[in-house]
């Protein structure tokens, strides 16, 4: 069917339906970006800013999770332009979104905005962490498109190198990353900051030369979301068949690219599973349902089969002798205010008391469900990758909640 004038978007403005007083504003040209873009201030502070000349009420909304959302309302200038300034801020990557006429909003202005398969939220990062992009050797960066014989996709993951791999002749071992529920692949390379976060430890010598692999946690595989899918019902429907389909395409699929691209290591112990929530879920999973093939596990605020049973880990779990002679590390990672799974983690932890199975457990105090708790968990736990040191006996530590 032929377009009409009206339907193009080149004559949109000549028809009423585009009147100029109804397209969404842009600020003027003469106006200077810093009048109306969301900055961090020479104090830490930030100042958030919003172009809304229509709107009646504007307000930025702070935080990683609905329980530590805070709303600050937001003054509006005579060229309209919102603004709200905080406080000084410990250096992290803060979390935030606007609230225009109870619509909810990304900040058009910024340059960060959160990876999301339903994209809602937007980053800032206040410097002076080791978040930062500091000038030390970088790794590189890949992003790999292979086709999943175990999905029947095309498919994608990313992988951080360390500076120098050209020049390593040893094989280097692996570290497998799974994001959370909603997330995309993207995120822990944007939000999670690993390839910063490498590049810092590496040049500090606190982590020796590895691979750090990010697949995609979501298979989007036919039959995995079933028709009348609610998320809330997520446990039920959603993550027992997203996991075996994510399963069988790390075994089949992924550590064979892996090792068909990169000089790796082929032992359990040059490799580690890692997750965070649903990829936490995913990491007791893979790492249980073949023991033999990993050295490493964590699991940062991870579903569990406390709430969504799996009969390969639950078999594993009953045979703590070989789980303790397999993993030189199995780490748990909570905050102390996760509403999410909580429960989860502290079922998991009391089952591997009784079952009197090695592992390292860290909470963080005044944390939800949010990326500071999961940025430190990382940390933490990949720089006892990969070393000879003997395996732990089970660990409780409160680690600090400030910034990383």
């Amino acid at each position: 069917m032929k377009l009409t004038r009206c339907a193009t978007l080149l004559f949109a403005l000549s028809c009423p339906a585009f009147a100029a007083d109804t397209l969404p504003a842009s600020p003027p040209q003469n106006l200077p970006v810093s009048a109306w873009q969301t900055r961090v201030n020479a104090d830490r502070s930030i100042s958030w800013r919003l172009y809304a000349p229509q709107a009646k009420t504007v307000s930025v909304v702070t935080g990683a999770t609905p329980e530590s959302w805070v709303t600050h309302a937001m003054q509006r200038d005579s060229r309209g332009i919102w603004s709200w300034t905080s406080a000084p801020l410990a250096p992290d990557l803060y979390e935030y979104f606007f609230n225009v006429d109870g619509m909810r909003t990304i900040d058009p202005s910024g340059a960060l905005p959160k990876p999301q398969r339903q994209v809602n939220t937007s980053l800032i990062l206040v410097p002076g962490s080791i978040l930062d992009v500091r000038q030390v050797p970088h790794g590189e960066l890949h992003t790999l498109t292979y086709h999943s014989q175990a999905l029947n996709a095309e498919r994608q993951l990313y992988v951080w190198t360390p500076p120098g791999i050209e020049k390593m002749s040893a094989p280097l071992p692996v570290v497998y990353f799974w994001h959370g529920f909603g997330d995309s692949g993207l995120s822990a390379v944007v939000q999670g900051r690993i390839p910063q976060i490498m590049d810092n430890l590496l040049a500090e010598k606190k982590i020796v030369p590895m691979l750090v692999v990010m697949p995609d946690t979501e298979t989007d595989a036919p039959g995995i979301v079933p028709e009348d899918y609610i998320p809330a019902e997520r446990r039920k429907a959603f993550y027992p068949r997203n996991a075996k389909a994510a399963d069988r395409e790390l075994m089949q699929d992924i550590i064979p690219l892996i090792s068909q691209r990169y000089h790796v290591r082929q032992d359990a112990e040059g490799r580690a599973l890692a997750g965070l929530s649903q990829g936490g879920y995913q990491a007791l999973v893979s790492g249980m349902s073949h023991l033999d093939h990993f050295g490493w596990l964590a699991s940062f605020s991870g579903v569990t089969t406390e709430t969504v049973p799996d009969s390969a880990v639950s078999a594993q779990l009953a045979q703590p002798q070989q789980v303790n002679r397999q993993l030189k590390n199995f780490t748990l990672a909570i905050g102390e205010q996760d509403s999410v799974t909580g429960a989860d983690i502290a079922g998991l932890k009391k089952q591997l008391e009784q079952q009197g199975i090695h592992f390292d457990y860290v909470t963080y105090p005044q944390r939800g469900h949010e990326m500071a708790v999961w940025r430190p968990a990382w940390i933490e736990f990949v720089q006892k990758l990969f070393r000879q040191a003997s395996r732990q006996q089970p660990v409780s530590v409160a680690s600090s909640a400030s910034a990383p």
